[in-house]
């Protein structure tokens, strides 16, 4: 009878979080594995600042996670996780750090599934022959080399594909019609400095498409609104309740409800998906997200855990649910091996948007706002500052092995806050 056993399925910011924290809070009366199909973390934020500035991101938003998993003493397995058996507590997955590798098990006390999500761009008509996107480096700079090298100066259009929810955890979140959209809000803003500055024109050759009603509408609709009369006051254009795109051509995006819109150069965030394996799995709901109370705990198998885009409750699929998930889960590990108090660990995740966007030409937009989760705040400020911790913390970050201090949001917060504009 050894140390429980705790296996991290996912080692982005929701499961290197995770590991972290209960290592941190459980110390060594736990054994911590995490599995993970490659050997870095991509820090997505920054993607698609990194490209309208011309810089590859495989040089600038990879993080090794072994020094990550060494400081903390987590064992780190490479490998593709396959199935999750929670009635026998196995997890299956296949070693790939080299081709041909036989099926390996490994049993688990505690069970954290921070898995992160399927991007479904194969769901979408003709993504590959002319969509883009800043999701990962590999479409990153496929889109770095269209515009420096390609593009001639068309109508670019921005926006989102319908997200799938489930219905198991909506008595404790909303719906929402898109995964996150605090990123095509950011790249529209960016676009159109970016070609105001390449002598492309400027916002008026943008168009943001939403497949709701409002874009953006978890950031508040007071963040919202404000947001849309400056956009439109700058030229952009914007289009919604577009429920789905149908398929993207070269001419444009042709949508299920409403008309299609022109463009050159279409730029697409998709559904985000479970992975194949959790759909139908007891611990998930109908679509494959793992259903947990807001302490992120499944609430038939309470030794399985779940945090990050993986998580049902975390919607929108964000940065700063990844962490605060992260946290709840380690608190309730630690209660379990006696090292937290109830009063503290079963404090419920308690979820907000905060969201730092580049808007280009050295600004961004801060929103930090919990309006939609029921909540009263609601703060909106841009300016030069946000946009100088949109990159240090980045910095942070990676000097930081993924540990974000204590001090670190909050200041942050205050700083965006105080320093920025209305």
């Amino acid at each position: 009878m050894g140390k429980p056993h705790v296996v991290v399925l996912g080692a982005n910011f929701a499961g290197l979080a995770a590991a972290q924290k209960i290592r941190e809070f459980a110390r060594d009366r736990v054994d911590i594995t995490v599995i993970d199909r490659k050997t870095y973390l991509l820090f997505v934020p920054n993607i698609g600042l990194e490209v309208l500035e011309d810089r590859n991101p495989q040089e600038t938003m990879w993080m090794p996670l072994i020094p990550a998993m060494k400081a903390d003493n987590l064992t780190f397995v490479v490998g593709e996780v396959m199935s999750i058996d929670v009635d026998s507590q196995v997890v299956e997955f296949n070693p790939n750090e080299r081709p041909g590798s036989a099926m390996s098990a490994l049993h688990y006390d505690y069970l954290v599934v921070a898995l992160g999500a399927k991007l479904a761009y194969d769901q979408i008509r003709g993504f590959d022959a002319f969509g883009h996107t800043v999701s990962d480096t590999f479409y990153g700079n496929r889109l770095r080399h269209y515009l420096f090298h390609e593009y001639r100066g068309g109508p670019v259009a921005v926006g989102s594909a319908r997200f799938h929810q489930g219905t198991k955890t909506q008595h404790l979140i909303p719906a929402a019609v898109a995964a996150c959209e605090g990123p095509p809000v950011e790249v529209t803003l960016s676009m159109g400095a970016w070609l105001k500055n390449h002598n492309f024109g400027g916002p008026e050759q943008v168009t943001v498409f939403t497949p709701g009603e409002w874009i953006a509408e978890d950031a508040g609709m007071g963040v919202v609104k404000t947001l849309l009369g400056r956009a439109s006051s700058a030229g952009f254009h914007y289009l919604n309740n577009t429920y789905d795109i149908q398929e993207i051509t070269g001419e444009g995006i042709e949508f299920v409800n409403g008309p299609s819109v022109e463009a050159e150069l279409k730029i697409i965030f998709p559904d985000w998906q479970p992975h194949a394996f959790m759909k139908d799995l007891p611990i998930s709901d109908e679509v494959g997200f793992v259903v947990t109370d807001m302490t992120m705990r499944n609430p038939d198998y309470p030794n399985v855990l779940a945090c990050g885009d993986a998580a049902a409750v975390s919607v929108p699929k964000l940065g700063m649910l990844a962490h605060l998930g992260a946290e709840a889960v380690a608190r309730q590990v630690a209660k379990d091996v006696g090292m937290m108090p109830a009063s503290i660990a079963d404090r419920p995740m308690e979820p907000i948007v905060n969201c730092i966007g580049d808007m280009g030409d050295n600004e961004a937009f801060y929103i930090s706002s919990n309006t939609w989760y029921g909540g009263k705040r609601e703060i909106f400020r841009t300016g030069r500052i946000p946009y100088l911790l949109k990159l240090q913390y980045k910095e942070m970050f990676f000097r930081n092995k993924g540990k974000v201090p204590d001090w670190g949001m909050p200041t942050a917060d205050i700083l965006a806050e105080l320093l920025g504009k209305e």
